[in-house]
């Protein structure tokens, strides 16, 4: 039966661009770590996070041109929230489209307000695109940094056991984070 690291090799940019369409900043972090780890190559994974994550915003942003209206007439709870974003995409439409992808709870949802508010895709697509590309560096960068990091720490550790721990290291510093930011926006 293969390793790990040859299933990574092997399926690991396909891996990358389908993450990337579903969720995003934990499967670029993990891509960054495969690179730093030589199993994929770096340039290769900022290119692959960046057309996943510039696809999966192309494809929620024209679903909400066609959509929208439905889709935000059914979400009555968060009203609130997608007014402030409306008049935050009317105000500041190229800041709002690059800056959608780091903004915790709009990054499914952004892109379909986007697209609900007939910005042009002419503006849209070029934007997304940039904002995809500066996502994708820093993501990736986090991850290959923060595996190099790790890496010093642990020195000379199996590693398998390195992978394992570093995936879960992530996972739980993703979590804290997500946790924080969820109160911070409650209050």
């Amino acid at each position: 039966m293969a390793d790990l690291a040859q299933y990574i090799t092997q399926y690991g940019y396909w891996a990358l661009l389908i993450g990337c369409l579903l969720e995003g900043e934990t499967i670029t972090m993990l891509g960054g770590m495969a690179a730093h780890n030589g199993l994929l190559h770096l340039p290769l994974v900022i290119a692959v996070v960046a057309i996943g994550g510039s696809l999966g915003d192309q494809l929620l942003y024209f679903a909400g041109r066609h959509f929208g209206g439905r889709v935000i007439a059914r979400m009555k709870n968060q009203q609130a929230h997608i007014e402030r974003a409306q008049k935050l995409i009317a105000s500041h439409p190229i800041l709002f489209v690059i800056g959608v992808r780091f903004m915790y709870g709009f990054r499914i949802i952004g892109p379909v307000l986007i697209g609900a508010s007939k910005l042009r895709p002419a503006l849209f697509i070029p934007l997304n695109i940039l904002g995809a590309i500066i996502w994708a560096h820093i993501f990736v960068f986090i991850g290959y940094f923060g595996g190099q990091a790790i890496n010093r720490f642990l020195g000379d550790t199996d590693n398998k056991l390195y992978s394992l721990l570093l995936c879960a290291l992530l996972l739980v510093a993703f979590l804290g984070i997500r946790h924080w930011w969820r109160r911070r926006h409650q209050r």
